[in-house]
């Protein structure tokens, strides 16, 4: 039971990590210096990946999830960057 329930929540924070951290990218960090270099997305999702650890003592999250979460944040920002700004 707890097994899919924690796919269902690595799954969500992939792909949940990605559509907001490139959308907050992309509309408030896309000419912030910072964003720019090519360390940015590893350290995003580092924290990111970090900063959901004390989660860990939830039966269904676990270290797959915070990986997934890292990996969604990371890519987030490493696509919000490139692209171009959103329309709204």
């Amino acid at each position: 039971m707890f097994f899919y329930l924690g796919i269902g929540l690595a799954a969500t924070a992939l792909v949940g990590g990605f559509v907001v951290t490139r959308n907050f990218v992309r509309r408030r960090l896309r000419f912030v210096d910072i964003v720019q270099k090519p360390a940015a997305p590893l350290v995003a999702g580092t924290i990111a990946a970090v900063a959901l650890l004390p989660a860990m003592v939830l039966p269904a999250v676990g270290v797959g999830t915070a990986l997934a979460l890292g990996i969604g944040v990371a890519s987030g920002v490493a696509s919000g960057r490139n692209a171009p700004p959103s329309s709204d």
